[in-house]
């Protein structure tokens, strides 16, 4: 009796959750399933959607500092969608799926600790503005929490004839009077935020 209740009691340990195979076997389920309902269906959706009239694929530039723009991580406090409510109306109009055709993989984020950016392009068309802002914040907006993104911009006692030199209010520029330039990665980043407009929408909510 002793030996076939313990064969017993190993058989059960060996079966459903003490079982790792049976783990990861539901696990690889569970998430497969996730991803074919959150993202490829999706996608797929998405990429025969057509685009809303008057969007435009980016150009090499743009799309070099889209690149840029994920690398830094930006999409981790940044969101590009405006969502169908009143406190998202300040960002833009709400998003539609044809907003997104030439943008894909899209960076929606689910976060959202600095403002949206979907429509930054028409909201803050000056570059140096954005120049500005990504050298340090806080030099046009106070009590800002994003990072400054230095290494984004060269330092040099003389600028040359076709460098873009950043001027920015006298307490933020190095001390060393070094003029700030900025490099080919500000400047396609600058060039995608920039791009980043949304355009007019028909009545009814589509596109004319």
């Amino acid at each position: 009796m002793g030996a076939a209740a313990g064969e017993t009691s190993g058989a059960v340990n060996r079966s459903g959750m003490n079982n790792v195979w049976s783990i990861v076997l539901a696990s690889a389920i569970v998430y497969g399933a996730l991803t074919v309902f959150m993202a490829v269906i999706p996608g797929t959706v998405l990429s025969r959607t057509k685009p809303t009239p008057g969007t435009h694929p980016l150009t090499a530039q743009e799309s070099r500092g889209r690149d840029v723009y994920v690398g830094e991580g930006c999409a981790y406090c940044h969101s590009q969608v405006v969502r169908p409510l009143r406190q998202d109306l300040v960002f833009g109009r709400p998003s539609v799926a044809g907003d997104y055709a030439y943008s894909t993989p899209e960076l929606l984020s689910d976060h959202r600790n600095g403002p949206d950016l979907t429509n930054i392009g028409t909201r803050q068309p000056s570059a140096t503005w954005q120049y500005i802002h990504l050298w340090n914040p806080r030099a046009v907006v106070a009590g800002s929490i994003m990072p400054r993104y230095p290494w984004l911009f060269e330092l040099k006692s003389k600028s040359a004839p076709n460098d873009v030199v950043v001027t920015v209010p006298p307490s933020y520029a190095p001390s060393n009077g070094a003029a700030i330039v900025a490099t080919d990665d500000a400047r396609a980043l600058v060039a995608y935020l920039k791009a980043l407009k949304q355009v007019p929408l028909g009545k009814g909510g589509a596109g004319k």
